[in-house]
């Protein structure tokens, strides 16, 4: 049994789900690489983008801002989200996070349980993650 995992974002492996989609994911720990129930991702939406609608029947997703500020939209309320805030949307809820910013939205996102998400996300196209991803990711300079 593992005591614990590592993984450094500026390494992680990341991926983009479909070729249209504006946000793009950053893998941190999930079941095939940690054996765990649920998924940690650095979720990064481009100036603009936004998630496509979606809900999850069992999963409960949370949401913590790292950087730049967006609207969480969940079943026709509206809320304001930025750097240091934390959102926890329950299951069955449909919802749409997007960048309402002039810089890339970063969140810490985890799924519980994983419900599929990070064979979703394993199955997508892999990307790089670009110097401005890892400086804000280290909090480096470019």
């Amino acid at each position: 049994m593992k005591h614990f995992s590592f993984e450094s974002v500026a390494k992680a492996k990341a991926f983009r789900i479909a070729p249209t989609d504006s946000n793009y994911f950053a893998l941190l720990f999930d079941e095939a690489s940690d054996g765990i129930a649920n998924i940690f991702v650095v979720e990064i939406f481009t100036v603009g983008g936004a998630t496509p609608p979606n809900e999850h029947g069992g999963a409960h997703e949370f949401f913590y801002v790292i950087a730049g500020e967006g609207i969480a939209r969940c079943d026709g309320e509206a809320l304001p989200i930025k750097a240091g805030d934390a959102l926890l949307l329950h299951p069955g809820n449909e919802h749409i996070v997007e960048n309402t910013g002039t810089t890339k939205l970063y969140t810490l996102t985890v799924m519980t349980p994983n419900e599929g998400f990070a064979e979703l996300i394993r199955a997508g196209i892999p990307v790089e993650l670009d110097a401005e991803d890892i400086a804000t990711l280290t909090r480096s300079a470019a």
